[in-house]
Formats: C-alpha cells, sequence, structure tokens
C-alpha cells in the first residue's frame, strides 16, 4: 500500500500522483494537506514531472492519513535553477533530515523510516530555503524497529515543549530507512511505574521476531513515591528482568542502557554520580542476563566531562529569559536536553551499537551519521 503526492502549483499532476498546492490545507475528508497556509508558497521552473515543480514549506507541516504501522517514506528535494537547504521532522518530531542541501539544478531522493501510532504520519519542515517537490509512503513489514522504553530522557517532548529533546526523538537520524524507531519512553516513568501503566503491554502489542527493545530506566526510580521507587539492590533489577523477559518471548534482542548523567560538577570539574547503585545493578544485570549493554552513563560522562562545565549547557534545557518561547521566563535544567544536545545523546547511543556490533542494525547504520 502506498501513497504518492506531487508538490507544486495548480497545473498538471504526474500520473498515479495527488497534487499538492500551497493551498492545500488538511481535512478529514481529503486525508492529507498542510496544517496552515502561513508562510507557504509554489513555483513551476520546468514542465518536467515531479522534478519540475515544488512547494516552498517555510516552517509548515504536512499531513497525511494512514493506518499505523512502519512506513519507508521517499522525498524528492530539488530546484532547477537555485540551491536548497531542508530540515525535516516526523512523527514525535523525530528529526530525519537536518539542513540537507542541494545545489541548483541538483534534485535528490532521500528515504527514511516512520512509525505511525495515531493514525496520521507528520513531516514538519524547516530550514533556510527548503523544497519538497514529491512524496511517497510506502507501508512496510519488512523494516526492523527499535522499541524504546524509558522516561523524560528518551521521551518524543511534545513541540509545545521545543527546545526539550530527548534522545531517543534524535535516534532514527543514525539510520537508513531500514530501520523504524517506535519511543514508547514517557517523562517521569520508573521501571515499575510504566509497567503499572500498561505500556511495556503496549509495545508487545506490536513488537515481533528481530525487532529491538532499549530499556533506560533510573531517573525515576529513585523518587521516594510508591508508584516509581524500586530498590536497586532487589525490585530494580526485577523489574527490568521483566522487560528482558517480554523481549525474548517474542524472539526481540533486549538491549540495557544505564541511566543518562544528570549535568552537575564538583569543584574539580569532575561529574558527579548521582544514580551510583543503580548504574551498577543494570551492569550487573546485562551480565547475569547475557544480554548487550550500553554503559550511556559513562559515555555522558565522558562527553560532559570532555566539554567542561559551561560549555556542556550547550546540551541542556539552558535559557536566559526571552530566549525560548516556550521557556519565556528562563530554564536552568541539568537533566533535561536541547535539541542538539538530544543529537548529541543519541549519537552516544549509535556508537554503542556499532561497538557491540548489534546485527542487523550496524549494518543499516548511515555511514557518515556518527
Amino acid at each position: 500500500m502506498s501513497w504518492k503526492f506531487d508538490f507544486g502549483p495548480e497545473a498538471d499532476t504526474a500520473e498515479n500522483y495527488k497534487k499538492v498546492t500551497h493551498t492545500t490545507l488538511y481535512d478529514a475528508s481529503l486525508g492529507y494537506g498542510f496544517t496552515s497556509p502561513h508562510k507557504l508558497s509554489a513555483k513551476r521552473r520546468t514542465e518536467q514531472p515531479l522534478n519540475g515543480d515544488f512547494c516552498i514549506p517555510f516552517d509548515a507541516t504536512f499531513i497525511a492519513d494512514v493506518p499505523n504501522g512502519n512506513y519507508i517514506v521517499t522525498v524528492l528535494i530539488g530546484d532547477a535553477i537555485a540551491p536548497t537547504q531542508t530540515s525535516l521532522k516526523t512523527n514525535g518530531e523525530h528529526v530525519v533530515l537536518q539542513n540537507y542541501e542541494t545545489v541548483a539544478g541538483q534534485f535528490a531522493h532521500e528515504q527514511f523510516g516512520v512509525n505511525v501510532r495515531d493514525g496520521r504520519l507528520k513531516l514538519s519542515f524547516g530550514g533556510l530555503a527548503p523544497r519538497i517537490n514529491a512524496l511517497e509512503l510506502t507501508a512496510s513489514e519488512q523494516q526492523i524497529t527499535i522499541y524504546l522504553a524509558g522516561d523524560s530522557t528518551v521521551t518524543d517532548p511534545a513541540p509545545s515543549r521545543f527546545p526539550f529533546s530527548g534522545w531517543g526523538q534524535m535516534l532514527n537520524y543514525y539510520f537508513k530507512h531500514d530501520v523504524v524507531v517506535a519511543n514508547h519512553a514517557v517523562g517521569g516513568r520508573s521501571s515499575k511505574s510504566f509497567i503499572a501503566e500498561g505500556r511495556l503491554d503496549g509495545i508487545m502489542e506490536t513488537m515481533r521476531e528481530g525487532d529491538f527493545l532499549f530499556i533506560q530506566f533510573g531517573h525515576n526510580d529513585q523518587k521516594s513515591d510508591e508508584e516509581r521507587h524500586t530498590d536497586p539492590a532487589t525490585t530494580y533489577p526485577q523489574y527490568l528482568k521483566q522487560y528482558i523477559e517480554a523481549a525474548r518471548s517474542v524472539q526481540a534482542t533486549p538491549v540495557l542502557l544505564t541511566s543518562v548523567h544528570r549535568r552537575y560538577f564538583d569543584q574539580n570539574g569532575r561529574l558527579i554520580d548521582t544514580h551510583k547503585d543503580y548504574l551498577e545493578a543494570v551492569r550487573q544485570l546485562a551480565a547475569d542476563e547475557h544480554i548487550p549493554l550500553i554503559d550511556l552513563a559513562e559515555k555522558s560522562k565522558q562527553l560532559f566531562e570532555q566539554l567542561g562545565e559551561e560549555a556542556s549547557r550547550s546540551l541542556l534545557l539552558w535559557g536566559e529569559p526571552g530566549e525560548w518561547i516556550n521557556y519565556s521566563s528562563g530554564i536552568k535544567d541539568n537533566t533535561h536536553f536541547q535539541e542538539q544536545g538530544g543529537l548529541a545523546i543519541a549519537a552516544l547511543v549509535a556508537q554503542g551499537i556499532r561497538e557491540l556490533q548489534l546485527m542487523p542494525l550496524t549494518m543499516f547504520m548511515k555511514p557518515d551519521a556518527v
């Protein structure tokens, strides 16, 4: 099953494609369209099909109603007479293209994977000179899905919380279209409360043989309330083991990650470990269960200390009053990331995948992304 869209001014439409102009607004009866007409325009350069015309989706979002599942998305981007620069986010604000450039006369096809869970496939455009010539959405059951179970350091934040970013939001960027990231992480959850709310059950509804389940909890397991607290010596590894057993029950691969560090430094410029026994519990469980471990705590420690106390702020959700529209009073958050930090931590996860030689994931990583 596939959907094909030809973007540009109202005129001839390529065969088997649906025409989308800068005035095509989303309507449920239509099933596709842009969410707003503002900052949208369209141009025709030549009479050639598909690459002869385009929409200029400056800070615009395109939506297509599709059944839930995984998709291979193919975009055609270019301009016959001008260079272009396009950034693109998909469902969950996952970054798939960042400042993607073409020169005048160049037309490029790019592919990436998208996981749809709410019946809509969304493409949000940015960049200095964005273009979209054509779009094809193809349902696929052949892709590998990386399921993410975790907390706010992993999650897909809502656009209203920009520039807040979890590393799971950025992981898609490091993979070709053969791999899809299904981010089920939710802020404020511990290994215990995630299960109690039925979120692991939700993952199990679609996870299948050959998929991966990445598990990172700890920040909220430390909290004192009964709904979330676990003990690092007993209940914490017991809950984590439920995720491992769930993945194994469908012949998927579980991967444990130690919690990414909070950004707190001592007087000597060394990072302060605020997770302590929870980190060692994950390492020990991975050894006992003979499953892959990405030591994200150690990797983030090295990154933060290499940058230093001052420079590392650029990765975290820090901002002066008025710097970020969604945090107009200013913010100083040493736990959560902004987009630059989300990409940096996702790069550490991708690095861990390569170091472990997690096949076949390693085969489908972008060669120049990390």
